[in-house]
This record gives structure tokens, sequence and C-alpha cells, in this order.
């Protein structure tokens, strides 16, 4: 499973940030990592230099095999709790997905 990691203007990006989130994502998907084929995870600050809480958006997209794309948004303080909860929020998208295809 690609990883694929993008920020807006206002989020620094780096190797070691980007490292750290595909770990995160990767490990809270692993039980999908056969069915996902790539993963796009775009992170930005909604509100630039003002310091309102909840600002931080993490949207991921998973290119799934044989399904449309999958995709979910989470919005929270920080964009360490921001892609985690985007994360927990796709493992749940998925396992909701597979669980209906197989009582179908």
């Amino acid at each position: 499973m690609q990883v694929h990691i993008n920020t807006d203007k206002n989020i620094e990006g780096n190797d070691r940030m980007e490292a750290y989130f595909t770990e995160v994502i990767q490990t809270t998907l692993k039980r999908f990592e056969d069915k996902i084929t790539s993963l796009e995870v775009h992170i930005g600050d909604e509100n630039g230099d003002k310091t309102k809480g909840g600002d931080k958006r993490c949207m991921i997209e998973a290119r799934v095999n044989g399904l449309n794309p999958q995709a979910v948004t989470n919005h929270a303080d920080t964009v360490e709790i921001a892609v985690k909860g985007a994360a927990d929020k796709m493992k749940h998208l998925l396992e909701h997905t597979f669980d209906k295809m197989r009582s179908h």
C-alpha cells in the first residue's frame, strides 16, 4: 500500500513527519493492506496563523481494489490528532464496507 502525504502552505512537511504519519496510517490500516492500493493524505491548517482550536484537517482517500475511492476527513487541535483520527475513521469505514459486502 502506497501512502502519499500532501500538506498545504500552512503545514511544513518534512521527511521525519512524513515517515511518522505513514507509519501511523499503515499500522492502523494494516488489516486492509492487501485490499488498498494507495492512500492520498491531505493535511492542512484551515485558519493559518490564527489559533482557533480544531482547525487542523486531515483527509484520507483510499483506493481500494474493486471499489470506488473511499474518503474520510477529521478535524482536531493538532496535526497528529487529526491524522490519527482520520486513520481511525478510515479503518471504521473499511470495516463497515467489507462487512456489508460479506453479508450480501
